[in-house]
């Protein structure tokens, strides 16, 4: 085997892994209960997929201004995914909008008593202003 079809056979492999992982993303997108669930499925194995993949083609093209773009594809899905995801669950859980019946540990449930609903009318007003 010369060093080009090892490169190839390297490059087929994190390509067909990360479009199942992708794949996988997809259906569990459809398939969990709820929103957390969901969200982790949208975040984990489909940030994985889409690393694999970028190296699966990285390897195959080999050219230093295609590696590059894709390097920061990478480092741009890796910086927002999970800053999103945690965004959206935080927001998801302030609204009660979560399935305590499948939280394990509710690590949030101590203060969530801080999360009030803020009316319209609060919102328009400046700090320290009277009321």
């Amino acid at each position: 085997m010369t060093l080009e079809n090892v490169l190839d056979t390297i490059a087929a492999v994190c390509m067909i892994t990360g479009a199942l992982l992708s794949l996988a993303a997809g259906v569990a997108l459809l398939r969990f209960p709820d929103l957390m669930s969901r969200m982790h499925a949208a975040t984990k194995p489909q940030v994985l997929g889409l690393l694999l993949m970028l190296t699966g083609c990285a390897i195959r093209i080999g050219a230093l201004v295609d590696i590059t773009t894709m390097v920061l594809i990478a480092i741009f899905q890796l910086a927002t995914a999970p800053v999103a995801a945690h965004m959206v669950g935080r927001a998801v859980y302030r609204d009660g909008h979560t399935r305590k019946d499948l939280l394990i540990v509710d690590e949030l449930a101590p203060d969530a008593d801080k999360f009030t609903e803020v009316s319209p009318d609060q919102s328009r007003q400046t700090p320290g202003a009277p009321r």
